[in-house]
């Protein structure tokens, strides 16, 4: 109930005259049935804003610190984002991830829609970072498709450190789905290598300059 209540009542009439979005691709989103949707990410805002123009319920990985916060603040986010039913992930990455992944190793599986996205971090220099493997070891190991999509302008309605929103223009484009089939679960190097498939996409979609290398992890 929450999630639809700040979608169509709370946040979402509000974002929509900020940040003003425009959507391209959208007939390539799947109506029905278990679908990945993998976004760059450069500001705070992008979830929402997939939240905003996606016409179904999706379901996020949100950083561990979203959920063990301290404080008035602390507790704010974890009643937002458990109430909005989102995923906690441990971003030390290896084991320590495995449990958020086999959650969403069970959405697809149920025919949802699982958002991430796989530089496990904002962008915080403007480019497009390496991508983390998640993705790909989730969709490799169920089928499921993945979407690639581009945000434009997001971090100009939400520039890094502000605390209120600002007028913009965002841009929106959702790519057709990879082509997966020569990739292997059962491979390392063929995950690594659909991940990087991934990345060059959101590249070309979102016109970021790709970078080999990690995002700084952003506060």
């Amino acid at each position: 109930m929450w999630y639809w209540l700040f979608k169509y009542v709370l946040i979402g009439p509000f974002l929509r005259l900020v940040a003003r979005p425009h959507v391209v691709g959208l007939s390539n989103f799947p109506p029905t049935g278990p679908v990945i949707v993998a976004a760059n990410h450069l500001a705070v805002v992008d979830s929402l804003v997939m939240v905003l123009v996606l016409p179904r319920r999706v379901t996020f990985v949100a950083k561990e610190e979203y959920f063990t916060g301290t404080g008035i603040r602390g507790c704010v986010q974890r009643w937002f984002f458990s109430a909005t039913g989102q995923l906690s992930i441990d971003r030390r990455g290896g084991a320590a991830s495995v449990s958020a992944l086999d959650e969403a190793v069970a959405i697809v599986g149920a025919g949802g829609v699982w958002g991430i996205h796989p530089e496990g971090s904002r962008s915080r220099d403007g480019l497009l970072h390496r991508g983390r493997t998640g993705v790909m070891r989730v969709a490799l190991a169920t089928g499921a498709p993945v979407l690639p999509l581009a945000l434009r302008g997001t971090d100009r309605v939400n520039p890094p450190g502000a605390r209120l929103w600002r007028p913009g223009k965002v841009d929106v484009v959702v790519g057709q789905p990879l082509a997966l089939s020569r990739f292997s679960a059962d491979s390392p190097t063929d995950v690594r290598e659909a991940t990087d498939h991934l990345m060059a996409t959101l590249s070309r979609l979102s016109g970021q300059q790709y970078v080999d290398s990690y995002t700084q992890r952003a506060a």
